[in-house]
């Protein structure tokens, strides 16, 4: 299609073609003249020579009237076309006759809603009328007038039009009297057109300049006001509005179609815009990039690629309304930023896990390096917040003005969260160990000492934290609340240990083992041995009763210094007032339930019926070692009785010898055979005896020691050697035969 040629518009039905409009915008150019445009219009009587006019005037090539196959309707509907050779870029409408008798009755709707779209759409609108008509009150142009008038003033608030008369085929009549007859009937026409409120008391000069066609169509200026223009590339929008509105009859509030095209104007330009950015290959690159880990110049990358696109779209709208163009484009920021609010994310995800993972490194290597745990926890939580501070500051969008505030709490909780972690650890691992050493130690007070040990742990955790977390800019409450959680923690590890320790087994050998130290390390003896005078029954009790104490401390969990009867019920039910074993005949047994007066389920370890159990457990591993030492002591008395025998018999026959010959001769009879013959009968006797004792001799030997001390001192040297031989001989010879 040759754009001179032009195009239809609106067809004789009052069509609109719209995807034609669209290309004739696209194949002219016309949508990127901005506001260097204008549009001409030509209206007037059927038949009066207005395509054939607009062709020679402005070079298009409309359908002209054939003279020789008379008058009659030739335009149908509204045509346009591209000027040729016009500055600036100008288009051309050429409307359908008036008073043409092809539409009949519906030729005056057709009139009024085609001279109203002129008036809406051009910049200069041409009349062309017959100069026999000016003067005439029933003259065929002035119904036209009269029309164009109305319409005007139905108009909210138009831009001024230009007005340029064609007066065709006019006489020797002045041009300056045809000039002042035709503003006289302009006047005229414009005076009787009903006003409405809106339009009351403007004049002529208010809508329309008037121009003659002697003025040159183009001049320096024009005869359009491109400060009133709208852009070129809305064109094909605001036409289909406004024949759309006129169609409807509906009120045609121009103003109000100006936002309407800006705002779909704008609209589709910032939607492309963002379109183009979105497959933008920097983008998609950065994008990309950013899945894997953190980029440098993150923001200032994106700033760039963004502003590209900005400022593509500014361009683009310039000439709309300003309004609507700025709302636009704050919309088009806002669709923008949401594109790449997922990568900007994904790079704070990746600066708040390097920094965090950061943190722990750093905060293990100075502890592993002897630096006390408040100052590494400073040191790394500052030196960390400036780490993630620096990367949010590369990777912060100009455009989005987002606060990663929600961020840095974040990381500043995680990193506190670590530092709590790691604190917690060395906090209960040293307070399990110690706790664990008070409970095998099992003495009277353990849990006065686990009670004293947690309370003054627990005071040097929260004095240590409250000064660690200063440099993680958290509120108080959220510190006191990781506190609560530490002691918390701590009175589980406590009751955990607790439950450790008191398990049956361990228990168990707990009672035994000190059962053991008390029975065998008596504070009148020495480990493994026993005399005979020892009152094994009262160590005995003894043991026992350290043995019970140690399964009162593992009844329950006594960290609330609240009293119960656990000891008392336990004493009076397994032991009698002395610490002995109650008889048969004892008060009724207490430890028949499952659970203890004024403890709690939480609270108990063992019940009164798992308390019982372990007590008559450990009283049968524990005989074995009663009788032993029973029986050993026995044994020593037995020994002793022999022994004293023995040495009396010794010293008996020893003093008898030396009474009856003296000492000389005592010794010399030691040596004769008789004597020999006579220890030989006594040797078997004295072997039987020793024989008896067995191996505990050597040991009642050095308890009768003073004893039988005294008495070898009596008999002298000699005689002392002279029984010791005769007895070393007696006994040796029952064992060689």
């Amino acid at each position: 299609m040759k754009m001179e040629e032009g195009m239809q518009l609106i067809n004789e039905n009052g069509k609109f073609n719209v995807e034609g409009l669209k290309d004739f915008t696209t194949a002219t150019g016309f949508a990127q003249c901005g506001l260097s445009y204008a549009i001409v219009a030509i209206i007037g009587p059927q038949s009066s020579g207005k395509s054939t006019l607009m062709n020679h005037v402005f070079s298009t090539n409309f359908k002209m009237l054939d003279a020789y196959k008379g008058r009659g309707q030739t335009t149908k509907g509204i045509w346009i076309a591209k000027c040729n050779d016009m500055k600036p870029f100008t288009i051309a409408m050429d409307f359908e006759g008036t008073d043409s008798n092809a539409r009949g009755e519906d030729n005056t709707a057709f009139e009024r809603q085609s001279a109203l779209f002129a008036l809406a759409i051009a910049d200069i609108i041409l009349i062309n009328m017959w100069y026999k008509d000016i003067g005439l009150e029933h003259a065929a142009s002035r119904p036209l007038l009269k029309t164009v008038f109305q319409v005007m003033k139905r108009l909210f608030k138009p831009r001024k039009r230009t007005l340029l008369f064609v007066i065709r085929d006019h006489s020797k009549t002045p041009f300056e009297y045809l000039e002042t007859a035709l503003k006289e009937d302009i006047d005229k026409i414009w005076d009787s057109v009903a006003e409405p409120e809106t339009s009351r008391s403007v004049v002529l000069s208010d809508f329309f300049n008037v121009a003659r066609l002697r003025q040159r169509f183009i001049s320096p200026g024009g005869l359009t006001d491109q400060r009133e223009a709208e852009p070129a590339s809305g064109f094909f929008i605001r036409a289909e509005k406004i024949w759309k509105t006129i169609k409807d009859n509906k009120d045609l509030d121009l103003p109000a179609l100006k936002v309407m095209v800006a705002t779909v104007r704008c609209e589709e330009i910032a939607e492309e815009k963002l379109r183009q950015f979105t497959t933008d290959d920097d983008w998609l690159a950065l994008k990309e990039d950013v899945q894997a880990g953190p980029v440098s110049g993150f923001g200032a990358t994106l700033d760039s690629i963004l502003e590209t696109y900005l400022s593509q779209y500014d361009m683009e709208v310039i000439h709309f309304d300003q309004d609507v163009r700025n709302a636009k484009r704050r919309q088009m920021e806002s669709q923008a930023l949401e594109v790449v609010r997922n990568a900007y994310d994904t790079m704070l995800e990746h600066l708040h896990s390097n920094t965090l993972e950061s943190f722990k490194t750093s905060l293990e290597q100075l502890l592993n390096g002897g630096e006390g745990f408040v100052v590494s926890a400073r040191t790394c939580a500052q030196s960390c917040f400036l780490q993630f501070d620096k990367g949010c500051e590369d990777a912060f969008i100009r455009l989005s003005g987002w606060n990663v505030s929600g961020v840095r709490e974040k990381l500043s909780r995680h990193m506190l969260s670590e530092m709590m972690a790691k604190y917690v650890k060395q906090f209960t691992d040293v307070l399990a160990d110690e706790v664990q050493s008070l409970f095998e130690a099992g003495e009277a007070d353990t849990w006065v000492s686990v009670r004293n040990l947690l309370a003054s742990k627990t005071a040097v955790a929260e004095s240590e934290l409250s000064n660690a977390h200063v440099d993680f800019e958290l509120p108080r409450s959220e510190i006191d609340t990781r506190l609560g959680y530490l002691k918390e923690n701590a009175r589980s590890v406590v009751e955990r240990k607790a439950r450790e320790s008191a398990a049956t087994r361990r228990v168990l050998m707990r009672m035994k083992d000190r059962f053991a130290k008390v029975f065998n390390h008596d504070g009148n003896s020495k480990s493994g041995a026993w005399t005979t005078e020892q009152n094994i029954e009262e160590i005995e009790r003894n043991a026992l009763s350290a043995s019970l104490k140690i399964l009162e401390i593992m009844a329950a969990i006594r960290l609330n210094q609240t009293t119960d009867q656990i000891e008392h019920v336990l004493f009076a039910s397994l032991m009698d007032g002395n610490g002995a074993v109650p008889a048969s005949g004892a008060p009724p047994d207490l430890l028949t339930s499952n659970a203890w007066e004024e403890v709690s389920p939480n609270a108990t370890l063992l019940t009164p019926v798992e308390c019982k159990s372990l007590w008559m457990q450990f009283k049968a591993d524990i005989k074995y070692i009663m009788n032993q030492a029973t029986s050993a002591q026995q044994t020593l008395r037995q020994a002793k009785r022999a022994i004293t025998i023995v040495v009396g018999v010794v010293v008996v026959v020893g003093a008898a010898v030396v009474a009856t010959v003296g000492t000389p001769t005592a010794m010399g009879i030691a040596a004769r055979p008789e004597v020999a013959a006579v220890l030989k009968a006594v040797g078997p006797g004295l072997a039987a005896v020793m024989k008896d004792i067995g191996p505990e001799v050597l040991a009642t030997l050095k308890d009768i020691g003073p004893e039988v001390a005294g008495a070898v001192r009596s008999l002298g040297p000699q005689i002392v050697t002279a029984v010791i031989a005769m007895m070393t001989n007696g006994f040796a010879r029952p064992h060689q035969q």
